[in-house]
């Protein structure tokens, strides 16, 4: 749904559609926590259990996710990079094929090649990548296409605070600005890269504050609030549609899990976690009965059918089988 004349504040109906996917999220992402440590206790093992190596989640996201992807059109695009899974599933990927995928199975988006941060679905216009700041590229590129072309459909990426110290960064902020290309950039505000916070990493408080250097706008949300991430990036696709150029669009979020599964965040600040590590969730939950958007029976009703999608989907990834070995390189390049 994109809103091209005005700013407008989500409706009760946008509303319930934005928390409906912040609830499957959490669902989905407390399953693969549960998964993701069996056999690797009491001697924590990183390649035992049904998921080895590292796990990146995105608690505490989800507000950012819903807000962009709610302004979304069929045919826009949107990236991302490590921490992915409230994004996909924003966007609405196929939850059993998503799940095979994180389980690296062959019924998976990309037949268990990929993993949880390499998902891939064209068929809704969503790609991730781990490399930091490795999405705003080619993101750009599909923005570049799109306008030679003459093509509709912007493109989005959400990354890091973390990547805007990447050279790419500024590079494809220059170009997209000078060429004035229907891209938004998506700044997650998490306050931390790993262990490394954004005010011992980064020159400037707001990264939003750079779009000057660029010619092109920007925007700082606060609160992790779905309501206003939707708003501030409605007008920010809206530009990009119209032609007036890209956003840095920087959005204040927590990252409650930590930079990977196990980690603590035992380095952030507690006045930190006091003031802005809070969980979105319920206090959106909250506003839908307050808004009138549904009551307490309705509501429940619709997070034990998602709760019964997700059990589905985690069932559907975890039975599927793995690829054959001889099928390794089969699809690595076209």
């Amino acid at each position: 749904m994109t809103i091209r004349e005005g700013v407008m504040s989500p409706n009760n109906q946008m509303r319930l559609w934005m928390y409906e996917r912040m609830f499957r999220h959490r669902q989905f992402e407390e399953q693969l926590i549960a998964a993701y440590f069996e056999g690797k206790r009491p001697a924590f093992d990183m390649k035992a259990g049904p998921l080895p190596g590292e796990m990146h989640f995105s608690f505490g996201q989800e507000p950012v996710a819903v807000g962009v992807c709610a302004n979304l059109d069929t045919e826009d695009v949107i990236t991302t990079a490590h921490r992915p899974h409230h994004v996909a599933i924003a966007r609405d990927v196929n939850l059993k094929r998503l799940a095979a995928e994180v389980f690296q199975r062959k019924d998976g988006l990309s037949k268990g090649r990929g993993g949880h941060m390499h998902l891939y679905d064209s068929s809704v216009g969503f790609s991730c990548s781990s490399i930091v700041g490795e999405s705003m590229g080619p993101t750009a590129g599909i923005a570049l296409s799109r306008k030679l072309r003459n093509k509709p459909g912007v493109a989005v990426t959400i990354i890091g605070e973390g990547a805007t110290n990447q050279g790419a960064w500024h590079e494809v902020m220059n170009m997209a600005s000078l060429w004035k290309l229907p891209f938004v950039c998506v700044v997650e505000d998490n306050y931390y890269g790993v262990t490394v916070s954004k005010k011992e990493s980064t020159s400037i408080s707001r990264n939003s504050d750079r779009a000057s250097a660029y010619g092109c706008f920007g925007e700082y949300v606060e609160g992790n609030d779905a309501d206003l991430i939707y708003v501030a990036a409605q007008r920010a696709i809206a530009r990009a549609r119209d032609g007036l150029g890209p956003t840095i669009l920087e959005v204040q979020t927590a990252r409650l899990k930590g930079h990977y599964a196990g980690d603590q965040n035992a380095y952030v600040p507690q006045d930190i976690k006091d003031k802005y590590f809070q969980d979105p969730i319920p206090t959106y939950r909250d506003r839908l009965l307050k808004k009138g958007a549904s009551n307490e029976n309705s509501l429940r009703a619709v997070e034990r059918k998602i709760s019964d999608e997700v059990d589905e989907a985690i069932r559907f990834g975890r039975e599927s089988d793995y690829p054959d070995a001889v099928e390794a390189l089969q699809g690595v390049f076209a």
